[in-house]
């Protein structure tokens, strides 16, 4: 912001760049999208965008950084933690292109994997933690979390499998929430 309170050039600029970023990255993948391709979506010159974040892996790293804002479910009985979880995660894949784009590029791309690695290892494992019987399990139990909701949005998102599309959020909470709740509080096998 500016002294006056208006956004600097600089700052739409970049907002516009990830903007097309999160857009291109969401529709064509991580391969396909190119720096020429999104800098036409922002309506900007290529060498702004390598300016701004240097390459497509600063670039796809800048757009792919977001928080899944989890709320606190600590007020939930116990046998409603997985299914409010499912639901939370459901509706974060069907409104959130970027989720989507970082799950796709996953698959192929190395940098993509390890920021999905980082937001179940630091977003999902608190509450793991916060509700699993061990802490020294959280990471697993976390881990084990992630097989569900990747693997729920792998088969509806990317691979579209029919079944999987059909299911609304309240059979997917139904059919996903008890296993999630068994795997933040049951005890270990």
């Amino acid at each position: 912001m500016t002294q006056t309170g208006a956004p600097r050039r600089s700052d739409t600029t970049r907002a516009a760049i990830l903007g097309a970023a999160r857009e291109r990255f969401a529709a064509d993948g991580y391969e396909r999208a190119t720096i020429r391709a999104i800098a036409a979506d922002a309506a900007i010159d290529p060498a702004m965008v390598m300016r701004y974040f240097g390459n497509k892996e600063n670039l796809f790293a800048a757009a792919a950084d977001f928080d899944l804002r989890i709320p606190d479910f600590t007020a939930l009985p116990g046998e409603a933690l997985g299914a409010a979880l499912v639901g939370y995660f459901f509706d974060r894949w069907e409104g959130d292109d970027t989720l989507k784009a970082l799950l796709r590029a996953a698959v192929s791309h190395d940098l993509a994997a390890e920021r999905m690695r980082q937001i179940f290892a630091g977003q999902v494992a608190p509450i793991a933690l916060k509700f699993g019987p061990d802490p020294a399990e959280a990471p697993r139990r976390a881990g084990l979390v992630a097989t569900q909701m990747i693997g729920l949005a792998m088969t509806r998102y990317v691979l579209r499998l029919p079944p999987v599309v059909a299911l609304d959020r309240a059979e997917i909470m139904a059919w996903l929430g008890p296993t999630i709740e068994r795997y933040l509080t049951a005890p270990s096998p």
